[in-house]
């Protein structure tokens, strides 16, 4: 792999990977995907309470709950995995599904990531890959999820292409929104002194 990444590769870290896993209610956005349904199969092995599967392909979805539940049984896994059909871009949908299920930590992989394909539908990825990530961050922000993760791209770095361009404005969004929780919490703070 980092024959084609043409960077070093950045090693995961086990302590801070089960930080926001185990034990804890995790919701995967996009988990249908190829990005998300990895995801999933290497957080199930960090011993969640819960993983909440969330993709809008049901075809997807069917899957990687199928694979999942194959993993529970092999490896005697006490974890409920609960699959929910719907998309990021239902910021009620969203809402319920922290609510209902209490979720901890968010991994938001949900966006459409073939380039030449969102070069002839922009406005729908827009609509996913921007509108669909405010609605997941501000949701988690709202209903004090602990943990969120932006799944992200190389190309938001310097994009260009829709695609690269929508994940870079999607970066700035859950930027935007850590500096403005971040204020929030300083001027709660002086307040309380």
């Amino acid at each position: 792999i980092s024959d084609l990444l043409g960077r070093l590769e950045v090693e995961s870290s086990q302590k801070l990977l089960t930080a926001c896993v185990s034990d804890k209610r995790v919701m995967v956005t996009g988990a249908g995907g190829s990005i998300g349904s990895e995801l999933c199969r290497q957080i199930i092995l960090l011993n969640p309470s819960c993983i909440v599967l969330l993709d809008h392909a049901e075809h997807s979805l069917y899957l990687i709950n199928l694979e999942l539940s194959n993993l529970k049984e092999k490896y005697n896994l006490h974890i409920n995995i609960i699959p929910v059909l719907g998309s990021v871009t239902s910021s009620d949908l969203v809402e319920e599904t922290i609510q209902k299920y209490k979720i901890d930590t968010i991994y938001h992989a949900a966006a459409y990531k073939h380039v030449a394909l969102l070069e002839s539908n922009i406005s729908e990825a827009v609509i996913n890959n921007v509108f669909g990530t405010y609605n997941v961050a501000s949701a988690a922000l709202k209903l004090n999820v602990e943990s969120f993760i932006l799944i992200s791209t190389d190309m938001a770095v310097r994009p260009t292409s829709a695609m690269g361009a929508t994940k870079r404005v999607a970066e700035l969004i859950i930027q935007g929104i850590f500096k403005k929780q971040e204020a929030e919490l300083k001027k709660d703070r002086r307040l309380t002194r």
